[in-house]
């Protein structure tokens, strides 16, 4: 881990819906530089934490610090501008075309005066020639795309004005193909080697693995794990927090294939 100064700070925070809690007295820091992967079971809390950490939700205990301010007190323009959150599910009722969608980006993060951000954002993603489609008539994993390419736009360039910025996907592979899977972990982690910080949520762990600076493993509203992925990752922990038995790192049985996502990985 790093010594900079946390970007993302909570402090005890415990968060709920309708009485239930959700979170239980959660204290975590995010820095710039990293790309921090959170993993956990269903129903763990990794959403609801996602959501504290954006200013989403607001915590029933405890703090969120956004720099060092209280993200309760920062606008949601202030916060469109120096973070862009990629939700699990993005419905949109209207026949917009692409380009539209992706320029909704540029509206949240007052980015209006970058004509050519739409088209920039659409090519990061691959989706060049895509702009003028509807967006109703794209599969699920070109629409997720999309939605990639909006908050691309929207937050701009990891570092602006000596200021990191934050990027946040939940689930951001679910709907998709391996390639581009292994595309979007890869946009993820060239954000935070450019001086951003970028969060993921994921429930693939060898895609955790390969990406990662860190992996916090959230269990029961709580912070079970967090650490590098090497120290992160053990059989105890699967068992334990994943309620399955398998052996990390350990190569299968001759005549059972398996693919490991490592040819995207820095060296």
């Amino acid at each position: 881990m790093t010594d900079r100064a946390p970007l993302v700070e909570l402090q005890d925070v415990s968060a709920g819906y309708r009485g239930r809690r959700v979170i239980d007295g959660v204290s975590l820091s995010l820095r710039a530089g990293e790309l921090t992967v959170i993993v956990g079971p269903n129903g763990a809390g990794k959403s609801t934490l996602l959501k504290l950490m954006t200013g989403e939700l607001a915590p029933g205990a405890g703090r969120v610090l956004l720099g060092r301010q209280d993200i309760a007190h920062l606008s949601p323009a202030a916060l469109a501008r120096r973070r862009a959150v990629l939700p699990q599910s993005s419905a949109l009722a209207f026949p917009f075309t692409v380009a539209e969608v992706v320029r909704l980006g540029l509206e949240a993060g007052g980015r209006r005066h970058d004509p050519k951000a739409v088209a920039r954002a659409l090519a990061r993603v691959e989706l060049e020639g895509f702009a003028g489609r509807f967006y109703n008539e794209l599969s699920g994993g070109e629409r997720q795309r999309v939605h990639l390419a909006r908050v691309l736009c929207q937050i701009g360039e990891p570092v602006e004005a000596g200021e990191p910025r934050l990027l946040f996907l939940d689930e951001p592979v679910s709907s998709l193909d391996l390639r581009h899977q292994l595309g979007v972990l890869a946009i993820a982690r060239e954000f935070a080697e450019k001086g951003g910080c970028a969060v993921a949520i994921l429930h693939d762990l060898n895609l955790a693995t390969a990406y990662a600076d860190r992996l916090v493993v959230v269990a029961g509203g709580r912070i079970d794990a967090d650490g590098t992925p090497a120290t992160v990752v053990r059989d105890n922990m699967l068992r334990s927090v994943f309620d399955v038995t398998l052996r990390v790192g350990v190569v299968p049985p001759a005549g059972v294939p398996f693919v490991l996502p490592q040819s995207e990985r820095r060296g």
